[in-house]
């Protein structure tokens, strides 16, 4: 079962590197654990969910949509941005230096995609060689609640879309 408006977001564990302007593109620290209770209680927030870093509309449409809207995001009262995939945080912190989210966005690793499979919205990708990875989807939390959910049931970028999560706050 997928999750719903009106839910809770499941807890769990995602592996993000904070942030940090004198970091090298080919600097590798390690991942600290993001826990998704903890740090979004009382907060408002987006998570959106990419299939894959590097791939042509995670790149060129998904995260660049987040990181434009950014603060028209913050200023209808979004304190964090979370962008997520199926892979591990030394991916998605190299994939955040390339795309330059900076501290705008917090890069985060599901590495066997459990935080996604919690939601409900994985999708098997092994056909093309990637695996179980997140589906193209989008939330909205208020306090760990869940007020809107979009998922992409096509390829492209539309209901999980910056646009259309500001037009929904």
């Amino acid at each position: 079962m997928s999750i719903k408006v009106g839910d809770i977001i499941p807890d769990g564990v995602l592996h993000y590197v904070p942030y940090d302007p004198n970091e090298s593109l080919v600097a590798c620290p390690r991942p600290l654990p993001y826990k998704i209770h903890e740090q979004l209680k009382d907060k408002k927030a987006v998570i959106f969910a990419i299939p894959g870093p590097f791939t042509p509309a995670c790149s060129e449409q998904h995260v660049p949509g987040f990181l434009h809207a950014a603060d028209a995001l913050q200023a209808k009262g979004v304190s964090t941005i979370i962008c997520v995939s199926a892979v591990d945080g030394f991916i998605m912190n190299a994939f955040g230096k390339v795309s330059g989210v900076k501290d705008k966005i917090i890069m985060a690793g599901d590495g066997n995609a459990s935080f996604a499979k919690a939601l409900g919205l994985t999708q098997d990708l092994s056909k093309g060689g990637l695996g179980i990875r997140t589906k193209r989807f989008a939330i909205v939390l208020d306090n760990l609640k869940v007020i809107y959910v979009g998922v992409e049931t096509a390829p492209g970028v539309n209901v999980s879309s910056a646009e259309v999560v500001l037009a929904k706050l």
